[in-house]
């Protein structure tokens, strides 16, 4: 933008010479911010904010833990169906990016929120997990389920909040108590470990010991 004034400011005559190679770039580092993570309180509030006496409010905490608790991205909420769930097993088969296919452990808690929503779900033909609260009963999108998440950061009084915060959470909350990026990556079905880097920045407390003193 400053480079466009001083290219204007020139053409107009208002400075002698053009000042377009003074100006310096300004470094765009890749990764250069912390991730946004929310607290153990925040996560909370979000999850009591749903009321598990209706239909919507059952389905929408049961999105919320699966979001939480085993770090899905939106698009993989939306895409889970009936016979993912191998309750015997106790796993969720997830359909993740670039078309693989994964088996994550279905912890308690989830197991017993998607259970609790399931003797609710309406009876279609639609294999789909979650669905819409209104008829047509279609499928949730990724979309919706961002809405879902959104609504409920604004229940619990809290900023706008999007999947992709919950999956942030997640990692920093293994993080703190002590799981190393190696498994932080495999958790999040990273392709490579560059990417799981990013929260390294976020454990401060093991970042004071690599900081230099100021002279």
């Amino acid at each position: 933008a400053l480079r466009s004034l001083v290219r204007f400011l020139h053409a107009d005559g208002r400075i002698p010479a053009s000042l377009v190679g003074a100006i310096p770039s300004i470094a765009g580092w890749r990764k250069a911010s912390l991730p946004q993570a929310l607290t153990p309180g925040a996560v909370r509030r979000m999850l009591c904010s749903c009321d598990r006496r209706t239909r919507i409010g059952l389905r929408d905490f049961a999105v919320l833990t699966l979001l939480i608790r085993l770090g899905l991205r939106a698009g993989e909420v939306a895409g889970l169906e009936l016979d993912a769930l191998d309750w015997r097993q106790g796993e969720v088969v997830v359909h993740g990016k670039g078309k693989t296919l994964s088996r994550l452990p279905l912890p308690q808690d989830v197991g017993q929120a998607l259970s609790a929503y399931l003797v609710r779900r309406p009876r279609v033909a639609s294999r789909a997990l979650f669905l819409r609260s209104r008829a047509p009963l279609r499928p949730l999108t990724p979309s919706a389920i961002t809405h879902v998440v959104a609504l409920a950061s604004k229940r619990a009084g809290l900023p706008r909040a999007g999947p992709h915060k919950l999956r942030h959470t997640l990692a920093t909350e293994m993080l703190r108590r002590g799981a190393t990026l190696t498994q932080i990556a495999r958790v999040l079905r990273h392709r490579s470990l560059a990417t799981t880097a990013i929260y390294a920045k976020a454990d401060r407390v093991a970042l004071r010991e690599l900081a230099q003193p100021w002279p």
